[in-house]
């Protein structure tokens, strides 16, 4: 049975900070950033609140947990080059930049990748070790295709043929543990807690920030963690090279439970 990978999308692979970092600029300013940094990441207003209350517009910034050995230099760099000298949008100003992304027609393929050549890397991957891929997001709905398919011309532009793309609307551990996932990428900790806690997935948590800005949790939450998605598709690929063949009779006994 080939290994089941998920992979998240922005921050993770697809620069959706800078996206916006644009059209933050376009509505107030070149003087604001939608991340200082040494903050904690972006989150969508469609990602599921950490606190049973619901809440309106993009939540604040809540601390994460992160531990890694390889950094992505040339990322950190330009992220502190947004920051440098510029003031954080507010809350109200968040809000209105996500209401202008929404009238924007196809959003979602105008993205580039953090690290130019990562999804034809897990393309490439997917066709030398017969994986099998999902891509997992949480993108709101804009203006033109639906999330999905726009999501979908974008992976295929950047190299990989007929993705597999699932918009979430809740948790990733359950989702996980649905889709029987094995391996799960992605770039927000409390992400791969649910998933640690939800599943019987392995997360492997991508921090593309500076390694000073890693809190000292992360290795209490036991989640292993790189700095890079490169990085990460190698850990994948140790784990191809550990997991035996599963055999039909052993396939057939757990389908039945014994």
């Amino acid at each position: 049975m080939p290994l089941r990978i998920a992979c998240d999308l922005d921050g993770t692979v697809a620069d959706m900070e800078a996206a916006l970092q644009r059209e933050a600029e376009q509505l107030f300013g070149p003087g604001v950033v939608v991340r200082p940094s040494g903050t904690s990441h972006l989150e969508s207003p469609v990602d599921p609140p950490s606190e049973p209350a619901e809440r309106q517009g993009p939540p604040p910034p809540e601390a994460t947990a992160r531990q890694g050995v390889e950094a992505r230099p040339e990322v950190a760099a330009k992220k502190s080059k947004r920051s440098a000298g510029r003031r954080a949008l507010s809350d109200r100003e968040l809000r209105e930049l996500w209401q202008h992304v929404a009238t924007i027609e196809n959003f979602w393929t105008t993205l580039t990748e953090i690290e130019p050549g990562s999804v034809a890397r897990i393309a490439a991957l997917r066709s030398a070790h017969n994986l099998e891929v999902i891509f997992l997001t949480q993108r709101p709905d804009t203006a033109g295709e639906t999330t999905q398919l726009q999501t979908q011309r974008w992976l295929e532009s950047h190299g990989f043929e007929l993705p597999a793309v699932f918009v979430l609307r809740g948790s990733r551990g359950k989702a996980a543990g649905a889709l029987h996932i094995d391996v799960v990428l992605d770039d927000r900790p409390e992400n791969c807690l649910q998933v640690l806690t939800e599943s019987k997935a392995r997360p492997i948590l991508v921090w593309g920030d500076p390694p000073d800005t890693v809190p000292p949790g992360a290795k209490r939450l036991g989640i292993e963690t790189v700095f890079s998605i490169g990085e990460a598709l190698r850990r994948v690929e140790g784990l191809i090279t550990e997991t035996p063949k599963t055999t039909f009779v052993k396939r057939l006994r757990n389908a039945i439970g014994i």
